[in-house]
């Protein structure tokens, strides 16, 4: 079983690694990265049923690529709610929650233990 130690571990370190590819993506330090792991999980957590449910028309005509918008209004918020993390632009946003999911996935696959 994975730890939520180490999910939030695969998620820092895919935001790090945006923020350090992607010139529009703004991380203070590696600090940041995990309270933007932490704060982007639990709003996924909490809200992205909701969100999939009230929205489902959509997400099924687009087949799924709806959850890209979805998870890119997550990191929106958390931009919002974390300093030292800025995202310039909604396109980059965008961008962004595709790479660190992405990311996210090859680091669980990759890393051992994660």
């Amino acid at each position: 079983m994975i730890s939520t130690a180490m999910l939030v571990l695969a998620y820092s370190l895919s935001v790090f690694v945006v923020a350090r590819l992607m010139p529009t993506v703004h991380v203070r330090g590696f600090n940041t990265a995990v309270g933007v792991a932490i704060v982007y999980g639990l709003l996924k957590y909490f809200f992205r049923w909701i969100l999939i449910a009230v929205s489902f028309p959509i997400v099924f005509v687009t087949l799924g690529l709806f959850l890209i918008v979805i998870n890119a209004f997550f990191l929106w918020i958390t931009d919002k709610l974390i300093n030292g993390f800025e995202i310039e632009s909604f396109r980059s946003t965008i961008v962004a929650s595709v790479l660190i999911s992405i990311l996210d996935v090859l680091f669980k696959w990759v890393l051992p233990g994660i």
